[in-house]
């Protein structure tokens, strides 16, 4: 397994996924997301790391698998901006994370997948791409090509393909007793 190559970049690495807006309670429980336990572990698997001191980021190639707690990403490649050197001993604070090709995001029965996706940690956005950007909760599903969260207060906007519309399947019942 590889693990980050600063053991200080993981202190402050932070990736969430939130709910879908109040109007759509069927997904009010979304994802709880990395950095909601600042004391589990954050493993990082990939085939390849390449870490570049001048543009201060790092890169994850090769079946990228992040994992905290119950929370897990999935994607082709990741690339890490953060303040500081990666060589510097002081803790490096994560500022911005580019996840690309194929990206999964999952937490409990919670999904979200698209084409790529961005997370401003200073700004506390992330936003989601994709021809088709798909948000499921069990077997309830909301489609769209672009979805926008505010991971601070979990406001989130799907939107459709401009030729298009955002389309949801709630099955009625389906997230009784949970």
């Amino acid at each position: 397994m590889m693990k980050l190559l600063q053991t200080a970049m993981i202190g402050t690495f932070c990736l969430c996924a939130a709910a879908l807006p109040s109007s759509a309670q069927t997904f009010s429980d979304a994802f709880a997301g990395f950095g909601s336990n600042d004391k589990a572990p954050i493993e990082i698997e990939a085939g390849e790391l390449q870490v570049e001191d001048k543009t201060n980021s790092a890169t994850f190639m090769g079946d990228v698998v992040v994992t905290q707690g119950e929370t897990k990403l999935k994607t082709d490649k990741l690339r890490v901006f953060y303040d500081g050197s990666a060589s510097g001993s002081t803790q490096q604070k994560i500022s911005k994370l580019e996840a690309t090709g194929q990206v999964y995001i999952s937490s409990k029965d919670q999904t979200a997948t698209g084409d790529a996706a961005s997370f401003d940690m200073k700004q506390e956005v992330m936003v989601m791409t994709g021809k088709k950007v798909v948000l499921s909760q069990g077997p309830n599903v909301v489609v769209g090509n672009r979805l926008t969260v505010n991971l601070k207060t979990g406001k989130a906007d799907l939107q459709a393909p401009k030729s298009g519309r955002v389309k949801v399947l709630i099955q009625p019942n389906s997230l009784k007793n949970k």
